[in-house]
């Protein structure tokens, strides 16, 4: 039997194995390392690139790690954010721990029908079923965009409420329903800012499991209008070039992609 790849998640927080040399990786059994409760259950997801099949799993006491099968006795496992763990694992192993991540969440917040209450039971990996009306559900995305704003040699960058730290961003939001991705972004703009622009260009699109969404990423260019803040969205904004910018996100972030871009290219 080959071994597959155990995603383990408490909360945000995912199992990995530190190997002693500052490398990390998944922990890769035949069975689930950790001893797992009756009421736990291990969800198929999609294999990676080279076969090895995936399996991922919620468990509600971090202490439960303590409680390993005789093959992980002397492996070191520890917890790791999900964000953190950008830094420490492979590309493809990170966006696998989005998808499972994604996939818990869902599986948490399908517990009930939502037309007649019944419990639901699962009907395909990823899919569910009521027993009771048939109502079925799958995995749902909240898409998003994001944009990089162009006058000249500057951007606009700005500060949003909700962010935890001193970091400047790119406008971005939700995508209505009803409209579509150009909409979004052009609407996005003038509610929080004020501008009008121009000339939208496709950059790239990026899962993000924070909890559940998909970035999609444009550039553009300005055209009218003076900064003039959605004060319940952001606190600060302006525009920068390359020699004054202020602390710009992490580079997990398809805003980060973005800025990169622009200062390779300009």
């Amino acid at each position: 039997m080959r071994k597959k790849y155990f995603f383990i998640f408490c909360k945000t927080s995912l199992v990995i194995v530190n190997n002693g040399d500052d490398t990390y990786t998944i922990p890769l059994s035949d069975d689930c390392p950790v001893v797992l409760k009756q009421w736990q259950t291990i969800h198929k997801i999609t294999p990676m690139d080279d076969g090895t099949e995936v399996r991922t799993v919620m468990i509600q006491d971090p202490l439960q790690i303590s409680d390993v099968t005789e093959a992980f006795k002397d492996v070191r496992l520890e917890f790791c954010d999900l964000r953190k763990s950008y830094y420490k694992l492979s590309h493809e192993l990170y966006l696998k721990a989005g998808k499972c991540q994604e996939i818990l969440y869902w599986d948490h917040n399908t517990q009930y029908c939502g037309v007649c209450g019944s419990p639901m039971v699962m009907h395909t990996d990823i899919s569910k079923r009521c027993p009771n009306c048939g109502k079925e559900v799958w995995p749902e995305l909240a898409t998003a965009i994001i944009v990089l704003i162009h006058r000249g040699d500057e951007v606009l960058l700005v500060h949003a409420r909700n962010f935890k730290g001193d970091f400047y961003g790119l406008v971005a939001g939700f995508v209505e329903t009803g409209e579509t991705l150009e909409e979004a972004v052009h609407r996005e703009v003038m509610e929080e800012t004020g501008l009008t622009i121009t000339n939208l260009r496709y950059f790239g699109s990026q899962p993000w499991p924070y909890p559940c969404g998909l970035m999609v990423g444009y550039n553009a260019d300005y055209v009218d209008g003076d900064i003039t803040l959605q004060r319940s969205e952001l606190s600060r904004g302006g525009w920068f070039n390359r020699n004054n910018l202020p602390v710009i996100p992490e580079k997990l972030s398809i805003a980060r992609q973005l800025l990169d871009d622009w200062l390779a290219n300009s």
